[in-house]
């Protein structure tokens, strides 16, 4: 009798993980936030990189929410949003899709994260996917992003920008990869330099488009809110016109939001 029950424990311990297991892997399954992602676990990854997959609505707020890639210390190589392609105001999954690139100077591992769109800003209602990725870089090439500058420029002149030097990985899609620098602001390096940004945090750049010279780069409302001040618009007009225009194939610049390119960046 006391052999039986020696024998029949760890059986009887082994059948109960096993169901522990099944359970736990049907309700992360359900309760899954993001599926059918483009990008599969392990997978190696180049910038840019295109992002395909469905989410609940919950994930969304005004038909977006932000993506982006960090390297196995958490750093963040890059980062930017995708978009719904249908009605998002539901508990169902929708499609989504969008693009992000990132700088990776040596081959590595990392993560694409797919991060709840918080408007609230409230901790406690955080979420995010990760998906384990690895790097594949393609060198390295240097551009320019402009700014202001109150050591170069003391008397702060509304249309003056002056360079700093990026090295990024080389990618085809330069000139967003440019965009996407300025965007980050200057680092704390370029501070001490005297470099300023007249950008808001959190502008994303939804397009760019370059046709017959002139390019076409759209913006999310963020590029505008609370800014004032004919100075401070100039200064926003200025830093992304010379950022592109540092490129032969671009001579001329269209900047808009959502689409819009009248009656955007108003004194």
């Amino acid at each position: 009798m006391k052999i039986n029950k020696i024998i029949w424990l760890p059986i009887s311990l082994a059948i109960l993980i096993v169901i522990l297991i099944a359970v736990l892997f049907f309700v992360r399954v359900d309760n899954a936030d993001v599926k059918n992602i483009s990008i599969k676990s392990g997978q190696e990854i180049t910038s840019p990189l295109t992002v395909e997959g469905e989410a609940r609505g919950s994930y969304f707020f005004e038909g977006t929410f932000p993506i982006k890639i960090l390297d196995e210390n958490g750093t963040e190589l890059g980062t930017s949003f995708v978009r719904a392609e249908g009605d998002w105001m539901t508990e169902d999954f929708v499609k989504f899709n969008g693009n992000i690139t990132f700088t990776s100077k040596t081959p590595g591992k990392g993560f694409l994260v797919f991060a709840k769109d918080n408007p609230s800003g409230l901790p406690q209602y955080d979420k995010e996917v990760r998906i384990p990725v690895t790097f594949k870089t393609t060198g390295m090439t240097n551009i320019k992003v402009y700014f202001s500058n109150n050591k170069m420029d003391p008397e702060i002149s509304c249309n003056k920008v002056f360079a700093a030097e990026r090295e990024i990985t080389k990618i085809e899609a330069i000139g967003s990869a440019a965009i996407n620098e300025l965007l980050k602001g200057p680092t704390d390096q370029e501070k001490e330099q005297g470099f300023y940004t007249s950008i808001n945090q959190g502008v994303m750049l939804q397009s760019l488009e370059i046709k017959d010279g002139t390019a076409y780069a759209d913006f999310n409302q963020q590029l505008q809110q609370g800014v004032g001040g004919s100075c401070k618009v100039a200064a926003i007009r200025w830093q992304i016109i010379e950022t592109l225009k540092q490129f032969p194939t671009i001579q001329n610049v269209v900047i808009s939001i959502d689409g819009n390119s009248e009656d955007i960046l108003q004194p």
